[in-house]
């Protein structure tokens, strides 16, 4: 048994070699899952969990272990943005975080202006644990704010009130970190459209660089949709009211919206986040992580005592792997960008696809006539009002696409046939 576990080390590893030779200054995104959190939230569907804190040590041997393992295959790339997400990562602690940062440096080629990104409640971070975070290279740091009205947190079960947000607001800038992004949530159980205004006028006057802000989801198997009929929600309208004034008012204060749920003062747009819209390549770390490296798609279990076991034992960890189709990838940039403020180039797509972009530039005008895209530069993308139906626009392209594979593939058949037949004819 030994003896075949070392020569599967040993082909993994020719193969790492093999592949990291055909990936020299490509640029790559790292992301570190950290499962832990204090509590789960109400609305929470990531996988986390709560009152784990004596797995911390543990885990981070496993995830030390692991990035050392995949470095080989990512020698010769040169990673630009590192994400730490959860869960709740300043948990984890300053003295972890700094440690698994230390081993990310070492095993891997970080540009000098790498973006490098944590994600942390307010109530989670004190000035020490962001000092010595920034001194081990976070440079951005990501809050979950979501309200700054105290009832609607305490009824979608954060940890924090308000005050905590502006406090943590406060010791981000003294621990010296310039790049602070906030989360917001609009759609709270109770919420009007008087209560998210006020929430988003009290978060202007924190300044922050980024801000995310999402319509609720309430997923199955949450807390909140267990009890979601104790609680009365805005319909889609007054969603959409409450999206369409976010957008504007977040324009008129210098937000730039480069995607759907994303606003960025000016060079302050999410870099790690860009690459997954844009279709850019990224390897993610532990229990439910996500990859998208080398052509194909991974992720691991989603699930911390199986992912720790086989870390520690050498067994499985890979929950699914495929190989990504050309026509999946087009798909996927279809979805993608059309959630970006860039948008879908039709010369890129053409050649990149070898397809004809015309019959999606066709169903681009016609929405374009309803306000819900815009071209600018030779790039299609959505207005504020078409990101509110972006996933019915989505559909329609996805299927004007298939028909252009399909007439496509007839044309040729039919070249084809004709090409036969005058061969047959002129000897």
């Amino acid at each position: 048994m030994r003896r075949t576990l070392i020569r599967q080390q040993h082909e993994r590893q020719k193969l790492q070699r093999e592949y990291a030779k055909t990936q020299r200054g490509r640029k790559l995104g790292i992301y570190l899952h950290i499962p832990f959190c204090r509590s789960k939230c109400a609305y929470c569907d990531f996988y986390s969990l709560a009152n784990r804190e004596e797995e911390m040590d543990r885990y981070l041997a496993a995830l030390t272990n692991h990035l050392k393992e995949t470095a080989p295959q990512a020698k010769s790339c040169v990673v630009d943005t590192v994400y730490i997400g959860g869960g709740t990562p300043s948990t984890l602690g300053a003295k972890r975080i700094g440690a698994l940062l230390h081993i990310v440096k070492k095993h891997y080629h970080l540009t000098k202006d790498c973006e490098i990104t944590m994600e942390a409640n307010p109530d989670s971070v004190d000035l020490s644990l962001l000092k010595t975070v920034r001194r081990a290279g976070v440079n951005r740091l990501s809050l979950g704010v979501q309200s700054a009205d105290d009832g609607e947190l305490k009824t979608i079960g954060r940890p924090h009130n308000f005050a905590q947000a502006v406090e943590a607001v406060a010791l981000a800038r003294k621990a010296g970190i310039e790049n602070l992004s906030l989360d917001l949530i609009f759609g709270l159980p109770g919420q009007t459209m008087e209560g998210w205004q006020r929430t988003v006028e009290q978060v202007l006057k924190l300044e922050p660089e980024h801000l995310s802000c999402y319509g609720l989801q309430i997923e199955e198997g949450t807390p909140l949709y267990e009890r979601q009929e104790d609680y009365t929600f805005a319909d889609d309208d007054g969603q959409a009211d409450m999206y369409l004034w976010m957008a504007e008012r977040l324009k008129r204060a210098g937000y730039g919206q480069y995607e759907i749920s994303n606003f960025a003062k000016p060079g302050r747009e999410s870099r790690h986040n860009l690459r997954y819209w844009r279709l850019q390549e990224y390897i993610g770390f532990g229990p439910g992580a996500h990859s998208d490296f080398g052509g194909r798609r991974y992720s691991f279990v989603r699930d911390l005592s199986a992912y720790l076991k086989g870390m520690e034992e050498g067994g499985p960890i890979v929950d699914d792997d495929q190989v990504i189709p050309p026509e999946e990838r087009r798909n996927e940039y279809l979805m993608l960008a059309l959630r970006t403020a860039e948008g879908i180039d039709g010369d890129w797509y053409s050649r990149r696809f070898h397809m004809n972009f015309r019959p999606l530039e066709e169903k681009l005008r016609n929405y374009e006539k309803r306000n819900l895209a815009v071209e600018e530069n030779g790039r299609w993308h959505l207005t504020p009002e078409g990101f509110l139906l972006s996933n019915g626009i989505i559909v329609d392209l996805l299927e004007a696409q298939e028909h252009n594979t399909i007439d496509s593939l007839l044309g040729r058949e039919s070249r084809g046939k004709r090409d036969a037949s005058n061969a047959c004819g002129s000897g």
